[in-house]
């Protein structure tokens, strides 16, 4: 894939994904163009979120250096972030002289839930691939636990559950070594 290439098809992505790009990413990198597995987009994924800086645009750049090399990479930020750079512009001029409306409240509302609706189907999407394993169950439910009730902060959580899930994992190849 060419440098133009990965330009254009990371702008088409955030256009199409404004305000929520992680499901259309996975959606045109693995159901469409086939260029990643739902395996690899997940792995891809995890280092995303551990790199510093926003994870999709981790994710374009690794997507872009796999394809062409450093110049991909650059193409492919570049398209991630030009054309929502260029729209949040023109947007906040837009709200600056009709930020008062009610009919504007009430589409950016809608504008959200339909956002957490997309990240709930993507999440179920790369859940369905995950093996169905008591551990990675208890990980989860926890994490949720932590974040949703507690309302700890995420890296608090992370912090918490790392030295849990290493210690499952753990368990979990030595059950399975012959």
């Amino acid at each position: 894939m060419r440098c133009g290439q990965l330009f254009w098809m990371f702008t088409h992505i955030t256009m199409l994904g404004f305000g929520g790009v992680l499901p259309w990413m996975y959606r045109v990198l693995v159901d469409q163009r086939h260029l990643l597995s739902a395996e690899e987009f997940r792995a891809l994924l995890a280092l995303g979120q551990v790199l510093p800086g926003p994870t999709i645009c981790n994710m374009a750049v690794m997507v872009g250096y796999r394809h062409a090399g450093v110049a991909g990479g650059a193409s492919a930020l570049t398209g991630m972030m030009l054309g929502p750079m260029v729209l949040v512009i023109l947007l906040g001029m837009g709200y600056e002289a009709h930020g008062h409306s009610p009919l504007l409240a009430s589409v950016l509302t809608g504008m959200s839930a339909v956002a957490a609706g997309l990240i709930v189907v993507m999440a179920l999407r790369m859940a369905a691939g995950l093996p169905r394993q008591w551990r990675s169950v208890l990980l989860a439910v926890l994490a949720l636990v932590g974040i949703a009730v507690l309302h700890l902060a995420l890296w608090l959580v992370l912090a918490g559950l790392a030295p849990v899930g290493m210690l499952l994992l753990r368990g979990d190849r030595r059950g399975s070594e012959p």
